[in-house]
């Protein structure tokens, strides 16, 4: 895969307007589509990975699934099984019986290692199969760092919850987060993304926006990309200590400033699942590459 064939023109687009795209050529040689044996073992220690995908109605959703380590591994040098698929009354519950375009991201809060693998998922006698387009790693910048205390013994999810605005004890939710995942499409294909940050780098503009700067990354702009070619977006925000989520889909913009970047997300859909992860996590070590939070100047 050469690097104009690792990013379409939406983020092609964003970095030359930034001013990166040789820095991007460069970091895109490590964009394959193979998945090495060091992935291949990465994967089989998770407990937990992020889905991107869009739903039947074409609103693209971020999910979180969770298992035992080994329940998503490599099963060849370009595929991965996930074990039991979607749960459900996940906005993606019913989004792979077919071939489907879908971004994952495993992310393993002890050790602040991330790895991104996008292609396309099937309905397997086990789940799903995931034929990977393109497979990578990202450095661990603004990933808080977290120990697993365990899972929650026969702990089962509550009732999704839905919405189309946040409510005041949702609001909440959100301006606590210290981490999001953010599900994109684009004609190409669905990227799964991380965001992190100190507590109120995401601000609840309104009960159906939210807002977010974008902070210096890998310069491939993925995320931005797509958003500049689609706009569709699914956020995933997870209570680490009580595994709660609040899923969040809706129609994203970026301006573009002196200062730097900020996204919009206008919400159109909402679904709230209490106990939706089993999985026990501590309390974070912030990234020292946390910017400090200064509301005049961000916003």
């Amino acid at each position: 895969m050469n690097t104009v064939d690792a990013y379409n023109p939406g983020s092609l687009a964003v970095q030359a307007r930034v001013g990166v795209r040789d820095l991007a050529d460069h970091v895109g040689r490590s964009i394959g589509a193979g998945i090495k044996p060091v992935a291949a073992a990465f994967l089989e220690l998770q407990p937990m990975l992020v889905l991107g995908a869009a739903a039947q109605d074409g609103h693209v959703w971020s999910s979180l699934l969770t298992g035992a380590p080994g329940f998503v591994k490599a099963t060849g040098p370009t595929r991965i099984s996930i074990a039991g698929g979607v749960p459900p009354g996940d906005p993606l519950e019913a989004a792979f019986d077919t071939a489907t375009p879908i971004g994952t991201l495993a992310l393993d809060p002890r050790t602040r290692r991330r790895m991104r693998l996008n292609g396309t998922a099937l309905p397997s006698h086990r789940g799903l199969a995931v034929e990977a387009e393109q497979v990578f790693a990202n450095c661990p910048k603004y990933l808080q760092k977290r120990e697993l205390y365990g899972a929650e013994p026969g702990a089962r999810a509550g009732a999704a919850r839905r919405g189309r605005a946040l409510s005041p004890d949702q609001e909440r939710f959100v301006r606590a987060a210290d981490t999001f995942f953010v599900a994109t499409s684009a004609p190409d294909g669905v990227d799964a993304s991380h965001r992190g940050g100190f507590p109120g780098f995401v601000r609840v503009v309104s009960p159906t926006e939210l807002s977010w700067l974008d902070y210096p990354g890998n310069s491939m702009f993925l995320t931005l990309g797509n958003l500049e070619a689609d706009g569709r977006a699914g956020l995933l925000f997870l209570d680490w200590s009580t595994g709660d989520t609040l899923q969040v889909s809706g129609a994203a913009r970026t301006e573009f400033g002196p200062e730097g970047r900020a996204t919009y997300l206008r919400i159109q859909q909402i679904v709230e699942t209490e106990g939706a992860s089993p999985l026990r996590w501590s309390a974070p070590d912030y990234s020292p590459a946390n910017p400090p939070l200064d509301e005049g100047a961000q916003w």
